[in-house]
């Protein structure tokens, strides 16, 4: 398949209207949707946006390539566009983005779509071709210079090792692998042919792992490149001089990483994850390592907890809408049979929560062999009572204990390699894990059973003053870190209230997060002159992301003017998770917005503090913003 198959021309937008980078997403996103090429505008701008969220796809050189790859696609397609005066689309080298490909891949996207979009992401690293795309006037001159463009030759390897040429090897991924990862080892293979280098350059990318690193590559390297911006096969490296940086800086910075690759100063690579902790502390990574692990484990826990949480308060809902003897109610949700099969179900998931988190948290740290441990741990913490927060301390002792004996091990013959990893490791990490986790869990179970009981019989100013906190986290960064810990904390909460009727530090989470989005809505349906066509346009698709719970939806306002937006959603945000605190308002369900509305104690009141909230911040914003030019 060529790019041409995937490059329609209907789809092709010669004249950019938008002027920054939120309303030329709306903008392209809306041509692709007029087009049928996918089904729902809201579900693939989040899609974008997220991905924009952890690298900017404006590459520089006046390219930014925007992709996502959801359900909402119903057919691969590439849109281009083209704008006149440029945009800040905040773009690597910070300099105005005037032609843009956005990339929209359907989840099912097949190896030869994704090869397209390989050879789309080299061409666009041709500054010979770059110059002819931005003089292009019309959608069929667009086609027939990628018709005339045949596909580059890429510098070949030598056969033999050429002792007068040095020879590296890299590695390039991205988390979506559609464009950044293809893009970095064509800059790296063109830059290094350009300076006599040789190079074999890997790709982890959508369709897997690509032209893979042999022993032999490895060994006779003089250094490793390492560009990626998620988890790749590292303790292959061990030995090797080795530098690992951002996927962008293979695309913008490939002619650097070279030169410090063959200076001889880049740091030895230590395998087996072994590097201790002073020496990853220097680097200046620790934080960003801890967080790295955490993520990994709420990422993979989620889903368990959503699914699982739902269909355990769907149960509850059909209980009470079949009815349930006053007697009985001690039994709400497994009463009547059609109620039970929700809950046996939902339950089902529920309970792998502590598992899932702990031994996904471990595996990020101590790789396969750390999911035994890790799982095992969370296990323990749930039978042993110590609950979420142990659950958390134990994901981390499991994955440093393998670290542990990593270290431990590493003096073992060769011949044992293969024996450590299916016995060693898993065998002794289970056991001391195990051993520990059976100590941590008697002081974690005290802090627990009184985080529990105090949550439990929080009300009035208690409740609201945590409602006010957790609501203030929900908007201070919009779906990273603090807001995630604010999240993590509500579900965490929803296991031990389920009984009782739910949880209201889940409510007060849930409230506050939809607050931003509204707001923006609000604000630019009141301040209608202080926002430009675009951004009104753009603040219609918020109420929907608002009501849904998405409150990444708020994400290209506050970034367009965070000192603002950001101090507005807090003060909406804080609002409505206190008033919900406040009046006790109790949640069944860890997400799902006003598709959940009957799972909580109060929705008229519910409804209505979001109401106030989204309000307050959207007058906020709309006072304290500037008038629109």
């Amino acid at each position: 398949m060529e790019i041409t198959d995937l490059l329609r021309q209907d789809a092709m937008i010669m004249d950019l209207k938008a002027s920054d980078k939120i309303t030329a997403i709306d903008e392209m996103v809306e041509r692709l949707y007029d087009i049928g090429a996918i089904s729902d505008r809201a579900a693939f701008k989040v899609g974008i946006i997220a991905r924009e969220e952890q690298t900017s796809t404006g590459l520089g050189d006046g390219i930014a390539m925007p992709h996502a790859k959801n359900a909402s696609v119903k057919q691969a397609t590439v849109l281009f566009a083209k704008s006149q005066n440029g945009i800040d689309y905040e773009a690597l080298d910070g300099q105005p983005t005037f032609l843009f490909f956005m990339i929209a891949a359907p989840e099912g996207a097949n190896q030869t779509h994704l090869q397209a979009l390989a050879a789309l992401s080299g061409r666009l690293i041709d500054p010979v071709f770059v110059n002819q795309l931005k003089n292009v006037q019309t959608p069929e001159e667009v086609f027939e210079l990628f018709n005339q463009i045949g596909k580059e030759q890429e510098p070949e390897n030598e056969e033999n090792e050429n002792l007068n040429r040095p020879f590296l090897v890299a590695v390039t991924a991205c988390p979506t692998g559609i464009a950044h990862t293809f893009m970095a080892a064509d800059a790296l293979k063109r830059k290094a042919n350009e300076m006599g280098v040789e190079i074999k350059v890997e790709t982890n990318g959508s369709e897997g792992v690509k032209n893979k690193l042999t022993p032999n590559d490895i060994k006779r390297a003089t250094a490793v490149i390492v560009a990626a911006d998620k988890k790749i096969e590292m303790n292959r490296f061990d030995g090797k001089p080795l530098l690992n940086r951002p996927v962008s800086d293979g695309i913008r910075k490939t002619e650097s990483l070279i030169n410090e690759a063959l200076s001889g100063s880049a740091p030895i690579y230590h395998g087996d994850a072994s590097a201790t902790l002073e020496e990853t502390q220097k680097s200046g990574s620790f934080g960003q390592e801890i967080y790295k692990n955490l993520m990994n484990g709420v990422s993979h826990m989620l889903p368990f907890v959503i699914a699982g949480g739902i269909l355990i308060a769907l149960s509850f809902m059909i209980d009470q809408f079949i009815g349930v003897p006053v007697d009985s109610l001690d039994q709400l949700g497994s009463y009547n049979i059609q109620a039970a099969w929700f809950n046996q179900i939902g339950g089902a998931a529920f309970s792998f929560m502590l598992p899932v988190l702990a031994g996904f948290i471990a595996m990020s740290i101590g790789d396969r062999p750390g999911l035994v441990a890790g799982f095992a741990a969370g296990a323990l913490a749930s039978s042993g009572g110590a609950g979420f927060l142990g659950a958390l301390v134990g994901g981390f002792l499991a994955g440093y204990v393998v670290l542990f004996l990593r270290k431990i091990l590493r003096s073992l013959p060769k011949s044992l390699d293969g024996i450590k990893t299916i016995l060693f490791y898993p065998v002794f990490g289970l056991l001391i894990t195990g051993l520990l986790m059976l100590l941590i869990n008697v002081p974690m179970k005290l802090i627990n059973d009184a985080l529990n009981n105090f949550l439990l019989s929080m009300d009035g100013t208690n409740a609201a003053l945590l409602g006010i906190i957790l609501g203030v986290m929900m908007a201070a960064d919009l779906g990273g870190p603090i807001n995630k810990a604010a999240y993590v904390f509500g579900t965490g909460t929803l296991a031990s209230t389920v009984a009782t009727g739910g949880s209201v530090v889940m409510a007060s989470v849930m409230a506050a997060g939809m607050v931003p989005p509204l707001a923006i809505f609000i604000a630019t349906r009141l301040f209608k002159n202080k926002f430009t066509q675009q951004e009104r346009e753009a603040g219609l698709t918020n109420i929907v992301m608002g009501l849904s719970f998405v409150t990444e939806g708020a994400i290209p306002f506050a970034a367009a003017d965070p000192l603002r937006a950001i101090p507005s959603f807090m003060v909406g945000a804080g609002l409505a998770g206190g008033l919900v605190g406040a009046f006790s308002i109790k949640l069944l369900a860890p997400h799902g917005g006003v598709f959940v509305i009957f799972l909580l104690s109060n929705p008229f009141m519910y409804l209505l503090f979001i109401l106030v909230g989204a309000l307050v911040s959207g007058i906020l914003l709309g006072v304290l913003k500037q008038q629109s030019k």
